[in-house]
């Protein structure tokens, strides 16, 4: 397993860093390991970073695919992370449960719907 921490740091990693740092909102550090390393690396550094789609176009993508997936736990952080970046207004986060429940069923998208409720209550609070 590669510790990244005691490596110097390649444009590559640098360029994956801020691309995440973008993406959610706040810095983050260099993490140690293989899993760290692709994450920063090559889903940051190279995909979230090409030509094409903007970051709005991947959170969409991203929240749809999570939402389907019944992975409500992940779309928080993403809703957050829109809200926060100015991507997605809370009006927009309840037309896309809405739309959604459509495409991967009504108990997906109801537990979409409760989560988004949540984050957009957070954010709310937070303004």
């Amino acid at each position: 397993m590669s510790d990244t921490s005691e490596q110097p740091q390649s444009e590559q990693r640098r360029r994956g860093l801020a691309k995440m740092a973008e993406v959610y909102g706040f810095d983050l550090s260099d993490g140690p390991g293989d899993y760290f390393a692709h994450t920063a690396d090559h889903l940051f550094g190279e995909v979230w970073t090409r030509e094409g789609l903007t970051i709005r176009d991947r959170r969409l993508l991203l929240l749809g695919a999570l939402a389907a997936s019944g992975l409500d736990d992940v779309a928080e952080i993403q809703a957050g992370a829109a809200l926060g970046n100015g991507e997605l207004e809370p009006d927009q986060l309840r037309e896309i449960a809405l739309f959604l429940c459509y495409y991967i069923g009504w108990p997906l998208g109801t537990k979409l719907n409760f989560t988004f409720g949540r984050v957009i209550d957070n954010f709310e609070k937070n303004r």
